[in-house]
């Protein structure tokens, strides 16, 4: 019997590399995003390369109605959801407080409120059912501080540890993923100038996905793809934070 993925901002980026390593692996699929008919192109493709089921839920998660939709999905009991990837996410190309507060609002709804209510659904879910598992992709500007894009990914990095710990003996596995700058559509979505970014800061969404795929697989709470980002979320945690607020302005 294969299992059952539900990934949300899977149109692009890391989502989108989600969705294929896992078709790859012979997983069905709950395909989540705003766009419906970069959806249902990518379920296409996904179903004609591997044979798996595909099955695609329009829904924008920062508005109640759709969110509540998509936690059903994953607490249902009838196609059960065996791994929630809580993916999807945006940025604001300013800083607090000369941003509109309004788009700060949308932003928490996004990247706290929805991935803790669809978190919440997957957890009361697998734990009736004695296994499953949750991939929370944060950020290593969790490890930085770096305005309320950071505060809100070192929330959702924290409480994906936590609730590792916490349920692993109910057979629920929870994961923060916190990738560094990755070739995706991110950073062009919010308007952002990444032209101080050095090359070699970059990483690629396939390799991401497949490392933390793996650190899933060896039981980590949290995964840091690729050595030179381990570095230096190391080096984030324990350097003066002036130096580290300096640094994170890269890139913005």
């Amino acid at each position: 019997m294969s299992s059952r993925a539900l990934v949300t901002g899977a149109t692009a980026g890391i989502g989108k590399s989600f969705a294929f390593a896992l078709a790859a692996r012979s997983d069905d699929l709950v395909l989540v995003a705003r766009d419906a008919a970069r959806l249902e192109s990518i379920a296409a493709e996904l179903r004609a390369a591997h044979g798996v089921e595909v099955d695609v839920l329009p829904a924008d998660l920062t508005i109640e109605e759709d969110l509540a939709r998509v936690a059903r999905a994953v607490a249902s009991t009838e196609r059960p959801v065996d791994l929630l990837v809580n993916n999807a996410g945006s940025s604001l190309a300013g800083w607090f407080g000369t941003t509109e507060i309004t788009d700060e609002d949308r932003q928490l709804d996004l990247l706290v409120r929805a991935p803790m209510h669809l978190m919440d659904a997957a957890i009361k879910a697998m734990s009736l059912r004695g296994h499953g598992a949750v991939v929370n992709v944060t950020s290593v500007a969790a490890f930085t501080p770096r305005g309320a894009y950071s505060a809100h990914k070192i929330w959702l990095t924290n409480l994906s540890q936590w609730a590792d710990w916490q349920y692993a003996a109910q057979g629920v596995r929870v994961m923060a993923l916190a990738p560094g700058f990755t070739r995706t559509e991110f950073h062009q979505r919010g308007n952002m100038d990444v032209s101080g970014v050095p090359r070699w800061m970059w990483l690629d969404a396939d390799r991401l996905v497949a490392d933390a795929l793996r650190d899933l697989d060896r039981g980590k709470s949290l995964s840091i793809p690729s050595k030179r980002y381990k570095v230096l979320s190391l080096l984030a945690r324990h350097a003066p934070t002036a130096l580290v607020a300096r640094a994170a302005k890269r890139g913005r």
